[in-house]
């Protein structure tokens, strides 16, 4: 594994996530406004995972974050339209949580990541693919990025973080392999060498099958939500 440090955080299993709603393992739960036996509700926690090495606090509020504002570059990709629904979790309810602060950061097509100094290049004092967005009322945060390329040792992936007072939380967000191979084969993301697959991440593996995207076609890209619950 390269570039990203070892997973951190716990994975909540079924009964540890209805305990942090404050209910039994026999309730039912609402589930996007439908009450199911045996689910759980939309705005479940997630497991952290590692923040890695290429966390830079650009501070920079935006809502498209492919482009780099001092030279105008924008990062070629498939469009991605990544909307973050933030709830606060609390006994028996999800409420959206306004005011949190959403940041994404990920790699080009080409697995390159902006800001940084590492083997594959330098790009310091470049924020393309970086940005931050507070939450609406309804708990909304919403990017418009591209599909992730890859680099050795890692499954395709967007880091995340959300803030809020002074607690925040880490994670990473995951893509079905199959879409992955499809997209990846075609300019400007098809490059030689073997990448790696979800199966075979160590980071994954911690907890990834609770992070997977689910994309649905949009225009010339893909669109996706990712309802995220936080145990304040």
């Amino acid at each position: 594994m390269d570039n990203d440090d070892k997973p951190i955080g716990k994975i909540l299993n079924r009964r540890e996530a209805l305990a942090a709603l404050g209910l039994g393992v026999g309730s039912l739960l609402a589930s996007r406004g439908a009450a199911q036996p045996n689910s759980l509700p939309a705005c479940i926690v997630r497991p952290a995972l590692t923040e890695g090495p290429y966390f830079v606090d650009v501070r920079l509020n935006r809502s498209d974050i492919r482009s780099d504002p001092q030279t105008g570059v924008v990062k070629p990709g498939v469009p991605l339209q990544l909307r973050f629904v933030v709830s606060r979790v609390a006994p028996g309810t999800c409420t959206p949580l306004a005011g949190a602060l959403v940041d994404i950061w990920q790699c080009d097509a080409q697995g390159i990541y902006s800001g940084v100094v590492d083997r594959f290049a330098d790009t310091r004092g470049q924020v393309w693919l970086r940005g931050q967005h507070l939450t609406n009322d309804q708990g909304i945060a919403q990017f418009t990025t591209i599909y992730p390329g890859w680099y050795p040792g890692r499954t395709v992936h967007i880091h995340f973080k959300v803030r809020y007072q002074n607690r925040d939380f880490t994670s990473q967000l995951f893509f079905d392999d199959a879409l992955s191979d499809r997209i990846l084969a075609q300019p400007p993301y098809a490059k030689p060498g073997t990448r790696t697959r979800n199966a075979n991440d160590a980071i994954f593996r911690n907890g990834g099958q609770q992070l997977l995207l689910e994309l649905t076609p949009l225009g010339q890209g893909y669109a996706a939500t990712f309802d995220i619950g936080l145990n304040l």
